[in-house]
């Protein structure tokens, strides 16, 4: 390194951003996560006895994907080479690859390349990499935001083992906003800055799990807020809600959370009760919650609460879904709010809940086995092991009905479906009657 690179790399150093600054160095620093990489999980003894094969970190932003691969780089004794695939092409995989292969020929070291962003890599480009991965000369570590079992190629799936980071909890993103405050080393300390207990827990709730967002709310709060009379920087709920352009929504005295907001909205149209739920959508929408966050819910709501009462809820539901992400706010307000109207308004119906509720447990509780006649027999040989022998084809039937048994024998007279008898589950109700007697 010349005096350049050497005054240029200390310079970044010094200004990146909070959220780089705080990225730890070693396992033991790293906050949450624990289903991976605690210290009875794989991932935690392979980093710690430097034994990776390739692997694919998956989830949301801010879950750290980038931070393990960081934590790895300072613990391996492999070379570690880190691209871009948003500004990487063939030119830059085949200098590693070269630089790669001088390394193990020569040293008998390992290369490990870091992918960030993989699934913006093409499938030539992904293609590219499968050989080298195959024979050893690389270890990948992708990073991506997007189910890799869609975006990355099947054959670097098949190479690879697949970590799903989950979004951070609550405390562990307060940690981490504790951290940036007052850390003198590597957060921001060093300015005297504090910050508010409701501010703290409004920035750990809102962030949704992205410490990214939080930690850049922190570092813009305390650069930009004057210091008051004690000469700090004091974070208050106003300050920590314009950093991270989310509004306050005031709640009662006794600190209910957003959260709250939400268990009402839903309960507000399971109870049919249109105009506290559009109430609660609103209010929802004011305080910034995610709009494809809401749009879930109704979802839900349209399937475990109206079911097949009305089975056009879930249309609706799916639809204003669809149209909010391609329509976007203000407008998506108008989409949502008749989403939202409709499923409140609809009859009810939990049927469909309760039904796939004791299935499973059937399941869990049961090894019943698949009656023969109800088996494939499209293939050769099935004849002989009587497989779909004395299968009766419903249509041939009268009203296309067979009486023939389909539960396994073990459950044979299992009901799971008890419709309500609301909205359209009459008609279903009916039918079933006589299906059943």
């Amino acid at each position: 390194m010349d005096l350049f690179d050497y005054m240029r790399s200390n310079t970044m150093e010094n200004e990146s951003p909070l959220a780089s600054r705080l990225r730890p160095r070693s396992l033991d620093e790293v906050v949450g996560q624990q289903h991976i990489i605690g210290k009875d999980k794989l991932l935690y003894r392979a980093i710690k006895a430097d034994k990776l094969s390739s692997i694919i970190f998956y989830g949301p932003p801010g879950t750290g994907k980038t931070t393990l691969a960081k934590v790895i780089a300072n613990t391996t004794s492999a070379e570690f080479r880190q691209i871009n695939a948003t500004v990487a092409g063939k030119k830059d995989m085949e200098e590693v690859v070269h630089s790669a292969k001088d390394n193990l020929g020569m040293y008998g070291k390992r290369t490990i390349l870091f992918v960030d962003e993989i699934h913006r890599f093409n499938k030539s480009q992904q293609d590219y990499l499968l050989p080298f991965v195959e024979d050893g000369t690389l270890i990948l570590i992708g990073a991506t935001t997007e189910n890799p079992y869609f975006e990355v190629n099947g054959a670097l799936i098949s190479r690879s083992i697949i970590f799903e980071l989950k979004p951070l909890d609550k405390k562990d993103i307060r940690t981490l906003i504790d951290r940036a405050v007052y850390d003198k080393e590597k957060g921001m300390g060093a300015y005297e800055a504090v910050i508010d207990e409701d501010a703290a827990d409004f920035l750990a709730d809102i962030a949704g799990g992205d410490a990214r967002s939080a930690l850049n709310a922190i570092e813009l709060g305390v650069l930009t807020t004057d210091r008051s009379g004690d000469g700090k920087i004091h974070i208050t709920l106003d300050v920590a809600s314009e950093c991270i352009q989310k509004r306050v929504v005031r709640y009662d005295k006794d600190g209910d959370s957003h959260y709250d907001t939400i268990s009402a909205f839903i309960k507000s149209m399971r109870g049919s009760d249109p105009d506290a739920a559009v109430y609660y959508l609103a209010r929802m929408l004011y305080a910034g919650e995610s709009v494809t966050f809401i749009s879930r819910r109704i979802m839900i709501c349209a399937s475990e609460d109206v079911g097949n009462a009305d089975p056009q809820a879930l249309q609706v539901a799916v639809a204003a879904s669809q149209a909010v992400e391609r329509v976007g706010m203000p407008e998506a307000q108008l989409i949502l709010a008749q989403a939202v109207l409709y499923v409140a308004s609809a009859p009810k119906s939990n049927s469909a809940t309760n039904a796939i509720g004791e299935a499973m447990e059937a399941v869990r509780s049961s090894k019943a086995t698949i009656p023969s006649h109800l088996q494939d027999a499209h293939y050769k040989g099935a004849a002989k092991l009587g497989h779909g022998l004395n299968y009766e084809y419903a249509h041939d039937c009268p009203k296309h009905f067979s009486r023939q048994q389909y539960l396994p024998e073990e459950l044979k007279d299992k009901v799971f479906y008890r419709p309500s008898g609301n909205g359209y589950e009459k008609n279903i109700e009916a039918y079933l009657k006589w299906v059943r007697e």
